[in-house]
């Protein structure tokens, strides 16, 4: 069989004679400062007088914080005006939710799924509202949706402003690339000390954290919409005479429709999660059920609790989605007022009846079975398996033979051998801004004084990484290659993308204990949906001449994937690895609390006790490891007419 050609115009990525010299200058600085360093630096830790001790001015600041919380005007007129208006906004609508009671609640959601969607997801919306009735969480449903309302209008208003900015302002556009990096790698459980500290533990905290949290993707996506508007459009209606005001609001802003409600729908999905790790510091609802099953490794109260989260996403995503799949941008005015109309005479009706709360009798105990199933699983899976032993044996030997060696050779290697290697790869895959970047990063990591706990972090994510590539790349092959495999995969990928990170560590804590696999074990569970939706959807968009092409010459089905799909889809790919090693990441912190240990642990600490030294200084070497994964996953091209 002859082989198949990929055609050259739809080669990606980096030419093989540039490749190869940056593999040649990569040597000859390694033959020079290999043995320099060496002689220098012969231990591997990393030098303590290149450390600087920030635990100091970091404990002065959060005392200062703490003794004049109650006094300073800062915190009296501003902050605390801040925190007034955020508990009270969300408390009406917490009010407004309880006094329509849940057949107003649900026919006001089902009417609106309807007017945007149709028909099935306004049954499918009904039918996901009353299934957290059934569970027994109304009423901490109904808190939940009252925070998220609140977050989700305020990370959209934030995140829109910011985005509207950059995408008319390069110089604002390059200034705020960096800060949303930043955002973006920096787990959530990072963005609550600080809130804590300024707010205290309760609502306003929560709100706070899920607007820092879940406004990048508004800022990036309207940014991305409004630069990326048709440039012949634009000159279009200026020729006409359109002041800039007009050629936004006529223009830029309906052409980038699809992109502010993409962004919508990133933005509610980061707030659910985040509504969820938002519980440790007050928020209440469904977060704080889950929070508490986590504490009692309760699977069935935390499933009970994580299903109405996940139906909440489902649904919220799938309305978003068609709404930005409409061709048509005319208000409909007509549609809501029928849906409010509807709303109101559903609910003067429940209340005539006295049927606004939940029924009792309609309840389903669900944790009951679900425990006993995890007891059963335990007791006979936990250990003690004929022939392929136990969970808990599979995660001590993941932990002996992949976690330890990969621990220890990368805290064996010299600290200045590590930023060669990360240098290298970052290179490789992009330039030479992109490589110091990367070396920036993890040069900060050994400044701040976490070098050793940093890449034990690393050696978790490398193994987790490497676990959901390898399951997420087969899994996707296979669903871009049968559409009744993607079909089937579809509702289980939504469940797992939307189920909190919470929930994932309840299971594998009670299959494989407490230590560093499970926390990987989560990491990947969480991490392996994004894997598989963008490898099949990269596979799936691959130009159909080139796959006609290569059957016209007789090649098989294999040959095409290897030849022809994965070659062609290799941008989709390396997307899909950056993205797993991005989520990987934000588990294995979250990992800390079942035994992860390293900088996971750090964060957690500093939270529980208090410690802004800790714990800041463990979230900004998070931030530079993401950075410097990111940056060495993520390819850079070459700008024209420089070197890379």
């Amino acid at each position: 069989m002859a082989t198949i050609t990929v055609p050259t115009r739809r080669r990606a990525a980096l030419p093989t004679g540039r490749a190869a010299r940056k593999l040649l200058a990569l040597a000859l600085i390694s033959v020079v400062l290999v043995p320099m360093a060496n002689s220098r630096w012969p231990n591997a830790a990393w030098p303590r007088h290149l450390t600087v001790d920030l635990s100091a001015p970091l404990s002065s600041a959060s005392n200062w914080v703490i003794d004049n919380r109650d006094t300073h005007p800062l915190f009296l007129y501003f902050f605390g005006y801040i925190s007034n208006a955020v508990v009270l906004t969300v408390r009406a609508v917490y009010l407004a939710l309880l006094a329509a009671g849940w057949p107003g609640v649900t026919v006001l959601a089902a009417a609106v799924a309807h007017r945007v969607a149709g028909t099935r997801l306004a049954v499918g919306t009904a039918a996901a509202f009353l299934a957290c009735g059934a569970l027994g969480m109304w009423v901490p449903t109904m808190q939940t949706l009252a925070l998220m309302v609140v977050a989700v209008l305020a990370s959209v208003a934030v995140g829109f402003v910011l985005g509207l900015g950059a995408g008319l302002s390069d110089r604002l556009h390059r200034a705020l690339r960096p800060v949303l990096d930043t955002m973006q790698v920096l787990p959530a459980f990072a963005y609550l000390l600080p809130v804590v500290l300024v707010f205290g533990i309760g609502v306003p905290a929560a709100v706070l954290a899920t607007v820092v949290y879940a406004a990048p993707p508004m800022a990036r996506l309207t940014a991305l919409g409004l630069r990326g508007a048709d440039p012949e459009v634009l000159e279009a209606v200026e020729s006409l005479g359109a002041t800039s005001r007009q050629r936004l609001l006529t223009a830029r802003l309906p052409l980038a429709r699809k992109e502010l409600l993409l962004g919508l729908n990133q933005t509610i999905m980061m707030a659910l999660s985040m509504a969820v790790i938002a519980s440790v510091i007050g928020a209440g609802g469904l977060g704080d059920r889950v929070y508490q099953a986590l504490a009692s490794v309760d699977v069935g109260a935390a499933l009970a609790a994580g299903i109405p989260i996940v139906l909440l996403a489902v649904v919220l995503d799938r309305i978003t989605a068609a709404a930005g799949d409409r061709g048509d941008t005319r208000p409909a005015p007509a549609g809501l007022l029928y849906a409010l109309a509807a709303t109101v005479a559903v609910t003067l009706a429940a209340r005539l009846l006295g049927r606004l709360d939940w029924p009792a009798a309609w309840t389903l105990d669900f944790a009951e079975p679900v425990n006993r199933a995890v007891d059963w699983m335990t007791a006979h899976l936990y250990s003690g398996v004929p022939v392929v032993g136990g969970t808990a044996d599979w995660a001590g030997h993941f932990t002996t033979w992949v976690l330890d060696p990969l621990r220890d050779g990368l805290q064996w290697l010299p600290w200045w051998a590590v930023l060669l290697v990360v240098a290298a790869l970052a290179w490789l895959i992009g330039t030479w801004r992109t490589a110091l970047t990367a070396v920036l990063a993890m040069a900060a990591i050994g400044v701040l004084g976490v070098w050793e706990p940093a890449l034990d972090t690393l050696s978790q994510v490398l193994a987790a990484v490497a676990v959901t590539l390898v399951l997420g790349f087969a899994t996707g092959v296979a669903a871009a290659r049968s559409d009744r495999v993607e079909r089937a995969l579809r509702p289980v990928l939504d469940v797992f993308q939307t189920m909190p990170q919470f929930v994932y560590l309840i299971p594998v804590v009670a299959l494989f204990g407490v230590g560093r696999a499970p926390a990987v074990a989560a990491a990947v569970v969480y991490a392996l949906p994004a894997v598989v939706r963008i490898t099949a959807q990269g596979l799936r968009q691959v130009d159909p001449a080139a796959l006609e092409s290569a059957r016209s010459l007789g090649a098989t089905g294999r040959q095409q994937l290897w030849q022809v799909q994965l070659p062609l889809a290799r941008p989709a790919l390396l997307l899909a690895f950056n993205q797993g090693v991005v989520l990987v990441l934000a588990v294995v912190i979250i990992g800390g609390l079942v035994g992860g240990g390293a900088l996971g642990y750090d964060v957690a600490f500093g939270l529980a006790q208090g410690d802004l030294a800790t714990g800041l200084v463990a979230g900004a070497a998070i931030v530079c490891l993401g950075l410097m994964l990111d940056r060495v996953t993520q390819p850079t091209e070459r700008r024209t007419g420089k070197g890379a």
